[in-house]
């Protein structure tokens, strides 16, 4: 009698753990939900990078830098977050604005484009703005409309070509920009033509993954999107899918050969509308002039 007693009791407590298990599960699930749909897609990050190189001149050491991307404006990112947005950018105060391609989720879609072009120039920077061209930018027969967008707001658009940025002092750097690898026709030696072999570059290109080729040039920094960091990363797993040409590189720096690689996670999101352990970012990168070494 005892033992029947006993395993009803064990069913019965066997029972309630799975139910209370089961209802933790379902909100826990549900919170996860709410908090990558709405919360982390939110949670605008600044991160602050110093940059150290021996051909970076002494002219240019504190010129901050700040790079943003993958707005997809239109896929669940609307004008007044990124109106805040551009708001963060000006209380940093860079010196130059960089760009690096996704704008509107769907350029022939898109209502708003007067909108987006007041909120971009409205973005300060004494020493420039620059843009690349990112995948969803050329798609939707978007080409057009977006170089005009950015024309428009002040932005100089780089496709396959380089500026120099000229200091009072004569010093200079190079920023370089190539144009989209899956949609457009990147050509990394007319964009690279003519830079003196001893000038910082800096290049600026959509997918993260084109660092392959990118390290077979003389080019010190590459800065990329497009990945989104995955969106959704998992502890000790890292992120569950990401999209092609950002599968080796999808988040922060890496180093190939004597190229330094930075992908930032962008704005907005595509696919899905969440992010979990990958919130939208902007990027400050600090130059330093670094004494070689002797």
């Amino acid at each position: 009698m005892e033992r029947l007693e006993v395993t009803k009791m064990n069913r019965r407590t066997f029972l309630k753990k799975s139910i209370w298990t089961g209802i933790g599960g379902m909100i826990a699930t549900s919170f996860g939900y709410y908090y990558a749909r709405f919360i982390e897609p939110a949670r605008l990050t600044v991160t602050h990078h110093t940059i150290f190189h021996p051909l970076i001149p002494k002219g240019f050491t504190g010129i901050k830098l700040i790079q943003f991307s993958d707005v997809h404006l239109g896929h669940y990112y609307g004008l007044r977050r990124f109106v805040h947005t551009v708001q963060k950018i000006n209380e940093l105060q860079p010196d130059i604005v960089l760009f690096t391609g996704d704008l509107l989720h769907e350029p022939n879609k898109y209502a708003h484009i007067d909108d987006v072009i007041s909120a971009l120039a409205g973005i300060r920077a004494p020493l420039g703005k620059f843009s690349i061209y990112g995948n969803h930018d050329h798609g939707g027969y978007g080409t057009d409309t977006y170089r005009h967008i950015m024309n428009k707001a002040g932005f100089r658009m780089l496709v396959n070509e380089h500026v120099m940025i000229e200091l009072m002092d004569k010093s200079k750097i190079a920023i370089a920009g190539v144009d989209d690898m899956m949609l457009g026709n990147p050509n990394f030696p007319e964009m690279l033509k003519n830079i003196p072999p001893s000038t910082y570059t800096i290049v600026l290109l959509h997918e993260p993954d084109g660092a392959a080729e990118t390290s077979r040039y003389p080019v010190h920094l590459q800065l990329s999107g497009h990945s989104h960091g995955g969106q959704i990363q998992l502890p000790f797993i890292g992120p569950l899918i990401t999209p092609p040409l950002a599968t080796k590189y999808y988040e922060g720096f890496y180093q190939i050969g004597d190229l330094t690689l930075y992908v930032n996670r962008g704005l907005g999101t595509t696919r899905m509308p969440l992010r979990f352990l990958t919130p939208p970012e902007l990027t400050v990168f600090t130059l330093k002039h670094q004494p070689p070494v002797s």
